[in-house]
This record gives structure tokens, C-alpha cells and sequence, in this order.
């Protein structure tokens, strides 16, 4: 199973490629990405340029990436070292792009509350990216001193989450 950071690094490495389509199969899993083509991209700017003459304001032409996968392993979240004058604080920061969620569910208590003690495997929170709940991993051992995002928000990649005070 591949990881997050192999997965970014993937879809860097194509975006970046002249490769149009990537299928990569490996124990059930199978990983998709597909990119527009040159022509398609010149088409649809001709035809945004053409609209553009009818309308006061243009459509947004945006590249999307497909990415598919049938199972998804726990995920374990970036940390990185807040420059505070506190060096024990350090944020725990979204692996993905997705919505943020703080229990397992609606009628569940929240992973972790200010003031937990957590650990390298404790499970902080869920991103929900692409309808797969992925359970985020602290890789930190600490206490949770800040919750930085509402349940149910959407979140960005590398975005703060938590701040954990380390020792």
C-alpha cells in the first residue's frame, strides 16, 4: 500500500510529465490518474475565448486529476515545528485536502479533547477526501493544547490542526 507522501509524489511526478493517464496496481488496489491532453486544454480555451465575446464574465477553466483507490490504510499526519517562543509546541497538519471530522461519528465523543495525552499511534481525527474516511495518525507523543479547525470544515493540505506541546 502506498503512502501519502508516495501518493503526492506520483501525482507531482505526472503533473509535471507529458504523461496523460497512470494506472498503478498493487494488492487489491489500484490507483488512476488521468490528466487533460494538450488539444483538450487548447480546445477548451478556444471554446472559454469564444464564450468569453457572449458572456460579461468567463467560466473557470481548472485541470482536475482523477485519483482512485479502493482501500485506504490509516493515515499518518505531517507534523511541523512551530516558531513560537515556546519550541515545545508543534502542529500536527493535514496529510490531504478534505473535510475535517473530530469523532468517529455524529453520536461519538471527540478523538481528543485539550489537554489529552497522545501518542505516536494515537488517531486524532478523520479527513474525509473523495468519500474514504481516512483516520489521521498524531506521529507525536505530547498533549493536545489547541484544537485549530471546527468539526466538519473543510481543510487544505499541510493545514494546522492541532498544536501538541511536546515536553
Amino acid at each position: 500500500m502506498l503512502k501519502v507522501q508516495e501518493l503526492r509524489e506520483i501525482i507531482r511526478l505526472i503533473d509535471q510529465s507529458s504523461i496523460s493517464e497512470f494506472t498503478y496496481e498493487n494488492s487489491g488496489t489500484t490507483i488512476s490518474i488521468k490528466k487533460p491532453t494538450e488539444t483538450a486544454a487548447q480546445e477548451s480555451v478556444a471554446q472559454e475565448v469564444i464564450h468569453t465575446k457572449q458572456v460579461v464574465q468567463p467560466p473557470v477553466v481548472e485541470e482536475k486529476q482523477e485519483v482512485v483507490t479502493k482501500e485506504v490504510p490509516k493515515q499518518q499526519a505531517d507534523t511541523e515545528v512551530v516558531e513560537t517562543n515556546d519550541d515545545t509546541i508543534v502542529e500536527i497538519v493535514s496529510p490531504m485536502v478534505g473535510t475535517f471530522y473530530r469523532k468517529p461519528s455524529p453520536e461519538s465523543d471527540a478523538y481528543v479533547e485539550v489537554g489529552h495525552k497522545i501518542d505516536e499511534s494515537s488517531i486524532v481525527c478523520i479527513v474525509e477526501a473523495m468519500k474514504l474516511f481516512n483516520e489521521i495518525e498524531a506521529e507525536i507523543t505530547g498533549e493536545i493544547v489547541e484544537v485549530l479547525v471546527g468539526d466538519g470544515e473543510l481543510v487544505e493540505y499541510g493545514q494546522p490542526l492541532f498544536k501538541v506541546k511536546t515536553k
